[in-house]
């Protein structure tokens, strides 16, 4: 996995911890399923854009693109 998007997986990670939220908590108020959750955690697959989206407003988090140098 890009050591970018592991990067956005680990502050999502804290930011679910920091809100007291379980994995199957977070995947109902994101609205996606709860095995959903536990894949982009466990970081075996890269996970689907619309799918860090959902999670990141779930947790009032912004996902930001900042150019390369």
């Amino acid at each position: 996995m890009p050591e970018k998007c592991s990067n956005i997986i680990d502050d999502l990670i804290k930011e679910r911890h920091s809100k007291g939220l379980t994995q199957r908590e977070l995947a109902e108020v994101a609205n996606v399923p709860p095995l959903a959750i536990a894949r982009l955690e466990s970081k075996k697959n890269i996970p689907r854009l619309d799918t860090i989206l959902k999670i990141a407003q779930a947790l009032e988090c912004d996902i930001t693109v900042t150019p390369t140098k």
